[in-house]
């Protein structure tokens, strides 16, 4: 763009510098043919009975134009022909002679088919011999602007031609070089490009991926990008191997914490259930205080082994690889949960065929009977919970759907983290760790597969779908 417009101007000041030299010299000789024309006049040339125009206008060449004014009235009037003889003007053309300033200043005025001329007003006094009668006179000289303008024309051609030339050049030379020049910068936005798309969000992340080292010159802008790129990526690699480890850490204090806490626990209830068998002869407040003990004992023991799970889930071990046939499965889950809530209505979907996964039996048994005690314990008597069994084109997707009260949308994005609990949303009646659904979650993904929940007043359907071969 810079480059076309200063190509414009280059070539219109050019133009204008080419038209005005041209215009001036036409104007000097322009000039020179007046006072020639003048003097001719000033004796009487031109005026005897036969004259012609071309008598005063000596020297002059074809194109011409001459008229002669005498007292207000045109005396003479013409122009020299391509062939030199004298050419009358037509009267259009000798108004707008007529009208030309007498102050010897050169102007442009168009005549009709003859085209635009520089033409010159010059006042000349001519006194007779005879009868020594002098005579204001005015004589009009022009010369044509056609060989100026066809200068000018071919001027313009041969600088637009050029320019544009010069601008078709300058834009190919550019791109080529812009291209070179950015094939450095290219491979670091390819480097970061494949960076952002490795998962980061948890795990053990290898983030090898840097800069080509010719591309981190300090010499450059870009190399000084790319080094600066691939410092910040060995900061974030060292912060993700440091988050890393002290998440292995954490997941193994969890699991040596849960196992160490499994035998006290197994001690305090094993207590607790002996002095109950003597309750009858304990006072009520020792029995009540006892009771307490061995329900509050098996709510820790249970969260101390789903804590434990969890953590042999983020492992990747305590899993089995079988053969799995989901419609039996999902038959013993619901029945197991009619036991459990028989105020609540069960529903079960199945397709005609059993579907087959390869999974670890007892831990989908677990995320499947977690839903449905999900749906039992967050929902009042009379709601109707729904089990589907469904073919997917990757493999199959179990539903569990409920017509309760639905779940705050607030608590949708973090439903399946750990201890998160939905109880303000939905009716609470039973006491809850807040792992069930992480623990749905942590054992679908060991699966390969995935968990979601969508929830609304009166619907609420939690799916998980699983490819048909998982670990």
């Amino acid at each position: 763009m810079l480059l076309a417009v200063l190509s414009v101007a280059i070539g219109a000041v050019t133009i204008a510098a080419s038209r005005s030299q041209q215009v001036g010299r036409l104007d000097g000789l322009l000039i020179a043919a007046s006072q020639r024309t003048s003097t001719a006049v000033g004796v009487g040339t031109g005026f005897g009975p036969g004259s012609s125009i071309i008598e005063i206008l000596p020297g002059q060449g074809a194109g011409a134009v001459g008229l002669v004014i005498a007292d207000g009235e045109v005396a003479r009037s013409g122009y020299i022909g391509v062939t030199g003889q004298a050419v009358i003007l037509s009267d259009a053309e000798i108004a707008s002679l007529v009208t030309v300033p007498t102050d010897r200043q050169p102007v442009t005025v168009r005549l009709d088919s003859l085209g635009a001329y520089r033409v010159v007003a010059t006042p000349v006094t001519f006194t007779d011999p005879a009868t020594k009668v002098t005579t204001d006179l005015v004589v009009v000289n022009g010369l044509s602007l056609a060989e100026a303008d066809a200068t000018t024309s071919s001027l313009l051609g041969i600088i637009g031609g050029v320019s544009l030339g010069a601008i078709a050049v300058a834009i190919l030379l550019g791109s080529l070089v812009v291209q070179l020049a950015l094939r450095p910068l290219n491979r670091v936005v390819d480097t970061a490009t494949r960076v952002s798309e490795l998962p980061l969000e948890s795990g053990e992340v290898l983030l090898r991926e840097r800069v080509p080292e010719a591309d981190t010159t300090a010499s450059t802008e870009v190399g000084r990008v790319g080094a600066a790129l691939n410092r910040l990526l060995g900061k974030v690699e060292n912060s993700l191997a440091a988050r890393h480890a002290s998440e292995q850490k954490v997941r193994q204090f969890v699991a040596d914490a849960s196992h160490e806490l499994r035998t006290p626990l197994a001690s305090i209830r094993g207590y607790a259930e002996l002095g109950l068998r003597e309750a009858e002869h304990l006072p009520p407040d020792l029995a009540r205080s006892l009771a307490r003990i061995e329900s509050e004992s098996k709510r820790m023991t249970s969260l101390v082994e789903d804590m434990l799970l969890l953590a042999r889930l983020d492992a990747g071990r305590d899993l089995r690889a079988e053969t799995v046939g989901l419609g039996a499965l999902l038959v013993e889950a619901v029945s197991d949960a009619h036991v459990a809530g028989p105020d609540h209505r069960w529903d079960l979907e199945l397709p005609p065929d059993d579907l087959e996964i390869t999974g670890d039996p007892d831990r989908l048994r677990q995320a499947v009977a977690n839903l449905l005690t999900n749906a039992r314990v967050h929902t009042p008597a009379g709601t109707t919970v729904t089990a589907t069994l469904e073919a997917t084109p990757s493999g199959a997707a179990i539903l569990v759907a409920d017509d309760g009260p639905g779940i705050d949308s607030q608590l949708l994005p973090n439903l399946f983290e750990r201890f998160s609990r939905g109880d303000d949303s939905r009716s609470r009646v039973a006491g809850s760790t807040g792992l069930g659904l992480a623990i749905v979650a942590a054992i679908i993904e060991a699966h390969g597969g995935t968990v979601t929940a969508t929830s609304e007043p009166g619907i609420t359907v939690f799916r998980i779908d699983l490819p048909v071969a998982t670990g």
